[in-house]
């Protein structure tokens, strides 16, 4: 076998593309072995280097959560990842410790567009926990799930089991990420095939680019406060 031969099984191997169709989308799914390493150290040494610096500021935050409404200062809930592997993913509670439960009695309230449940003048939120969904601090302990591989930086956000069954499973062909394409553009305001347009543009366009364009513009919507 010639090298150039050679090098064309080897381009294979490293290149595997997947079509799949959503209500006449076809989503194209490319496999990048040498791109997929070079997230995963970015996620390691981002997540790694994020809880450590940000330290203190966690530790006031889950005081201030305790001290306002005592009980766990996490909230833990399972979501689909890739492929459609369980994980629990972590946030910091902003709700009041009784939330699920009332949430029954709130889904004829319910303003979101979609599988997902949303209330802009939520009654379950706390005072601190309406602060730090502003400003997206209840989201960093998800940099722990990014350090632990279960989600990375950038990619389509995970929703819960009975949500995402309500979704195409092409969402889950990339690991879920802490920032996405619809959470810097325009996030809950967009309808849900908007959101899923975007995830499928992210899929079939990611880059080690395309993550550091997300994560820039990321960054300068959480300091302008523009989080809805």
């Amino acid at each position: 076998m010639n090298q150039g031969n050679v090098a064309l099984r080897e381009r294979e191997a490293e290149i595997i593309v997947t079509e799949r169709t959503w209500e006449g989308r076809k989503v194209e799914y490319e496999e990048k072995r040498g791109y997929s390493f070079v997230k995963r150290a970015f996620d390691v040494a981002a997540s790694l280097a994020a809880l450590i610096i940000l330290s203190p500021l966690l530790l006031i935050v889950m005081l201030l959560i305790f001290v306002t409404d005592p009980g766990n200062p996490f909230f833990v809930q399972q979501r689909s990842g890739k492929n459609g592997k369980m994980f629990n993913i972590y946030k910091f509670r902003s709700m009041h410790k009784d939330a699920e439960k009332k949430k029954k009695d709130l889904l004829i309230h319910n303003e979101a567009d979609g599988p997902t449940f949303k209330i802009e003048q939520d009654p379950r939120v706390t005072k601190i926990g309406a602060f730090i969904r502003k400003t997206s601090i209840d989201e960093l302990p998800q940099l722990i799930n990014i350090l632990k591989g279960e989600m990375s930086v950038i990619g389509p956000r995970p929703f819960i089991p009975s949500e995402q069954e309500k979704l195409p499973d092409e969402r889950l062909l990339v690991k879920p990420g802490l920032s996405c394409y619809w959470q810097i553009g325009g996030k809950n305001s967009l309808s849900v095939e908007e959101q899923l347009e975007l995830d499928f543009k992210y899929i079939e366009e990611r880059s080690v680019l395309t993550d550091l364009k997300i994560i820039l513009k990321t960054v300068a919507v959480v300091f302008k406060n523009d989080n809805y």
